[in-house]
């Protein structure tokens, strides 16, 4: 009798047994998944880590500059009474600054410089007006009796075909008209005493606008030097160079509004003497004067002038005026005006139309006029801060001058001193 140890399988026996089938192997068995992603590793937590904090750091600084922003804009907006006369004095005095200078070079004393151009300029407004009323007076009797006639000719248009109306409906027409007129007289007295008060508002912003540039005019160079001695010795060129880039940026803004105003009234003013249309003078001043109130402005000038052809020459002329309008205004202001402000200003035409956009929807007309100078204004600090960022010296100016802050406890002064030309880099190795 043979014994077998345990765990001993004879030789024939392990040959039957790998004979036989074996049983397949359990899904534990099997070989694990892969992916083709990388394995995690032990530094890209504390990198996760890191990335948040700086996520959540530059959220919160974002937020912060919003709220500071949005409060800025609140607190601009509760003193818009104070602000809109100084911001008008202001434009006024570009204006007017070029012969207050050329006064003051020859040794005028600055009130008497400033009270003499201030009085001219309005005595030359006072001029215009008043050449004008006298041609208004004499055609407007003829241009109400031919606006008679011409609602004369509307109701005998209506009473033939195609419309084919009697006079009872157009008189019924008209006294429903008049009914409803009368239904809103409430309405209609409020939004009179409305525009009565902001026609008093514009005329009080006015007279302060016009008495604070006088101030300006008079002691306007000793703004600059006053700023300067508020801040620190190393802020002082920073703020002079800004204040002389934002002046001349308003400057420019003034000379290019009067430049597209005079391109609109000349060429609408030569259509309407071509097409023998009455005022033609009144017209084109209040074209050019529309120019510098956008959107509205040249809407009203425009709508007078198809007006006033539709009464004197009739339907055929007043076509041929309002298609001249038309294509004079979309040429000023979608072609035009963008591309001298946006060469004027260094601003692509798309941003000088969306800062219209932006002026007009958050502060109505004025907004939309000060919307392009606020836009420039904003893109002279934004390319001043990031050329001092890029060690560019902005402060240099395009006549190769630097504003130069100095003084004592007696006063503060600028003086422009010329920067020194870059020697060349062979005498830098000499």
């Amino acid at each position: 009798m043979k014994l077998r140890l345990p765990g001993r399988t004879p030789a024939a026996a392990r040959g039957a047994d790998e004979t036989r089938p074996q049983p397949a192997p359990s899904v534990d068995e099997a070989a694990p998944a892969r992916s083709s992603a990388p394995a995690p590793t032990s530094g890209r937590g504390p990198k996760m880590q890191r990335a948040l904090r700086t996520l959540a750091s530059t959220s919160a600084q974002l937020l912060l500059i919003l709220a500071a922003v949005y409060v800025l804009g609140y607190v601009l907006g509760k003193l818009w009474v104070i602000l809109l006369p100084i911001v008008l004095g202001l434009l006024i005095a570009t204006v007017l600054w070029p012969p207050v200078r050329f006064l003051r070079a020859h040794r005028w004393p600055p009130a008497l410089a400033a009270a003499i151009v201030l009085v001219a300029f309005l005595a030359i407004f006072g001029g215009i007006i008043a050449a004008i009323a006298p041609s208004v007076a004499d055609q407007v009797t003829e241009l109400a009796d031919q606006a008679s006639r011409g609602l004369q000719d509307v109701q005998e248009w209506l009473q033939g075909p195609p419309f084919n109306l009697g006079e009872d409906q157009i008189g019924n027409a008209v006294d429903s008209t008049i009914n409803s007129i009368q239904g809103n007289a409430a309405n209609i007295a409020g939004y009179a005493v409305s525009g009565a008060s902001a026609v008093g508002n514009g005329l009080i912003n006015l007279v302060l606008a016009l008495v604070l540039c006088f101030f300006f005019l008079k002691d306007g160079p000793r703004w600059v030097p006053w700023l300067s001695a508020q801040t620190g010795p190393r802020a002082a060129r920073h703020v002079a160079a800004l204040s002389y880039k934002t002046w001349a940026t308003l400057s420019e803004f003034i000379r290019q509004q009067a430049f597209v105003g005079f391109i609109d009234a000349f060429f609408i003013g030569l259509g309407l003497w071509i097409c023998d249309v009455p005022l033609v003078i009144p017209l084109a001043v209040l074209t050019f004067f529309g120019a510098f109130i956008p959107i509205i402005g040249a809407f009203v000038a425009g709508a007078f002038a198809v007006l006033i052809a539709l009464v004197d020459q009739g339907f055929t002329t007043a076509l041929i005026i309002l298609v001249i309008v038309l294509v004079v205004q979309q040429l000023e202001g979608n072609v035009l005006q963008p591309i001298i402000q946006g060469r004027g200003f260094n601003l692509h035409a798309a941003v000088v139309i969306l800062a219209v956009t932006a002026g007009g929807s958050l502060a109505g007309i004025i907004g939309a006029f000060l919307g392009v100078p606020v836009a420039a204004l904003i893109a002279v600090v934004y390319r001043y801060v990031r050329d001092e960022l890029d060690d560019k010296e902005p402060e240099v100016a395009d006549d190769g001058t630097r504003a130069r802050v100095h003084g004592d406890d007696s006063g503060t002064a600028v003086v422009h001193e010329q920067v020194a030309a870059p020697q060349p880099e062979e005498t830098r190795r000499g």
